[in-house]
């Protein structure tokens, strides 16, 4: 049996589509927690990074160049010194290499090796595999309307959280 919707006993009001989506949004995330997502993704890529780590690997390999540290930063919504020692553990493994910023010789930029594209591809490539698992059977239509509207929620929810940052 379905759960009643918020609005099935009551008038709707401007919040009624949120309260149903609410508990999916919840849902979704204890999902990918219980479900150890990254760390599943780790383990099937053969790999043994922490959260963090993968984390900044990911974020270079879906850049459209090397990095800098606070780029990474911004990217992951973290601070820059937390990203400087994964790097750090990372450079150590061979995984990313630090270049020199072509605009600011006093800088540097992070890009990954060829070992780290590699490992980036493969974590991914489990995801995406489970993902698509999931929605195999989904019309064509609905996988690029769920691509559309997550991506404009992400957004849009992300940029809400980060005006609500700056009244603080």
């Amino acid at each position: 049996m379905a759960p009643e919707s918020p609005g099935a006993s009551g008038p709707e009001t401007p919040h009624s589509a949120l309260l149903t989506v609410l508990p999916r949004i919840t849902q979704l995330s204890a999902a990918f927690s219980k479900g150890r997502l990254v760390d599943r993704a780790v383990e099937a890529a053969g790999l043994t990074l922490d959260r963090p780590a993968m984390g900044v690997l990911v974020s270079l390999r879906t850049a459209d160049g090397a990095l800098r540290i606070g780029e990474i930063a911004e990217r992951m919504q973290v601070v820059g010194p937390h990203i400087t020692r994964q790097v750090q553990a990372l450079e150590k493994r061979g995984l990313v290499r630090r270049v020199a910023d072509p605009l600011d010789r006093r800088a540097s930029l992070v890009e990954p090796t060829e070992a780290g594209r590699e490992a980036a591809d493969r974590y991914v490539a489990s995801i995406l595999g489970w993902f698509a698992d999931a929605i195999a059977d989904w019309p064509g239509q609905d996988r690029d309307d769920l691509a559309r509207l997550l991506t404009r929620l992400a957004d849009d929810v992300t940029a809400r959280l980060a005006r609500l940052d700056d009244e603080v």
